[in-house]
């Protein structure tokens, strides 16, 4: 089995793993660090903004300046991995990824900061995102598709559980800027061998077929899907689909689900700092709800596949909002069972989101030109994600209160719902 895993082109139809469930994995392991390493900009915010005199709208459009690296470079990787596959667009990222991180090590001015984490670092990270896990396993899963991306973005929490204590306790320990080189060393120590090994663009790369396996356990015969119907992205052009209405629907549901998020998830270990709750126990709190977004980011995916993306993904939204409100309540009553309160529903609410992007995304689009789409996609959600990093910082400086800013992200998440019935993946899955 061990020689069979590092050398995936063995694997014939006769075995009994399907190389999916590897490729699953991988993509969990790397999406752990592109998110744990964004939610880690929340502990060094807080680590800067006591040593320079920033403010904190400027600090935090540092992070935004990542996401709109991000955005940019998102369709890139994305049209890369559909022409190159995706170990020619990952193993540079991920040495750039680490320099990037080091070189921050040496910031001393905004400017400096600008450059290196926002460019250099969000240029790296952008080729281990959801773009190009997206677009891989669009190839490896049909029928367990909300399952299998509900794991590999339950990566996402894990690394936020993971990296951020880490990343507190390297700055406690020996300041933020020897933090930002174990981050880079980690990122080559484990990323680097994780992709170079195992990582493979289709089935077909490895002798199989998407899903693998029949209801007995046995391998399909051709890999054809198992409906023998077309799939919904097999005879669009790119060009049809960028101006197709239920292609917009899909940004505007992705657009603004990350606009409320990223209010809240930058800003909130500096909220619950400013609430009395010390530094460690707030990176804590953060890494716990990081923990609950990977248990539900697995259960929302499951429970997709079942009743419907939709009907999920609202589900999931009125949990979030009441994390949100939970933040409201405890800056209005000063009382800090409320953060209790926040972990666990807006954990619940942030885990709906990923799952339904990459699912909903590849039940309408899955086919020849999906990378360069979900990369269009994921533009607008670096977009999204540089203005609510931004505007809470903004409403902040002007208010000296969060709370507009966290009523603004209700505000948002409600209205990503709506988006989300408009693209209507129920009419274009394959069941």
């Amino acid at each position: 089995m061990l020689i069979s895993l590092l050398n995936p082109r063995k694997i014939d139809g006769s075995s009994s793993l399907y190389y999916g469930w590897v490729i699953v994995a991988v993509a969990l392991i790397s999406m752990g660090f592109w998110f744990g390493i964004r939610s880690s900009f929340s502990v060094f915010y807080v680590a800067l903004l006591e040593e320079y005199s920033w403010n904190r709208g400027s600090s935090a459009a540092v992070l935004s300046m990542a996401l709109l690296t991000y955005t940019i470079l998102a369709p890139v990787v994305g049209g890369l991995i559909d022409r190159f596959g995706p170990r020619r667009v990952v193993l540079p990222g991920i040495l750039m990824l680490a320099l990037g991180l080091v070189l921050c090590s040496t910031v001393d001015t905004l400017t400096q900061f600008f450059l290196l984490y926002g460019v250099v670092m969000g240029s790296g990270i952008t080729c281990i995102g959801i773009v190009t896990y997206s677009a891989i396993l669009s190839h490896w899963f049909e029928k367990k598709r909300g399952l299998a991306s509900g794991i590999a973005v339950s990566g996402m929490g894990l690394g936020t559980f993971f990296l951020v204590p880490v990343s507190q306790s390297f700055i406690s320990m020996w300041g933020w800027r020897m933090a930002f080189i174990l981050t880079g060393a980690l990122v080559l120590a484990v990323l680097l061998p994780a992709n170079a090994f195992f990582l493979r663009h289709k089935p077909e790369d490895v002798g199989q077929c998407a899903d693998g396996l029949r209801d007995d356990g046995t391998f399909e015969n051709t890999c054809s899907n198992s409906m023998g119907q077309k799939l919904p992205g097999d005879d669009l052009t790119a060009k049809k689909i960028l101006l197709s209405g239920r292609f917009w629907a899909l940004m505007g549901f992705a657009f603004f689900s990350i606009i409320g998020l990223w209010i809240v998830l930058v800003h909130n270990v500096k909220f619950l700092v400013d609430q009395g709750i010390d530094k460690m126990t707030a990176a804590f709190i953060f890494a716990l709800v990081g923990v609950v977004s990977s248990v539900f980011r697995i259960f929302w995916g499951w429970l997709s596949d079942r009743i419907g993306r939709e009907t999920t993904y609202t589900l999931g939204i009125l949990c979030g909002c009441l994390g949100v409100v939970s933040l409201i309540f405890l800056e209005t009553f000063e009382l800090k069972w409320f953060a209790f309160l926040f972990l666990i529903f807006f954990g619940m609410g942030w885990g709906v989101t990923a799952p339904m992007f990459m699912a909903v995304a590849a039940d309408l689009f899955r086919g020849k030109v999906f990378g360069l789409i979900f990369g269009f996609v994921e533009a607008g959600i670096g977009i999204a994600g540089a203005f609510g990093t931004w505007v809470a910082g903004y409403i902040f400086d002007k208010n000296h209160s969060y709370q507009p800013a966290f009523i603004l992200s209700v505000l948002v998440l409600a209205l990503s719902c709506i988006f989300i019935w408009l693209a209507a993946p129920r009419k274009y899955r394959l069941l």
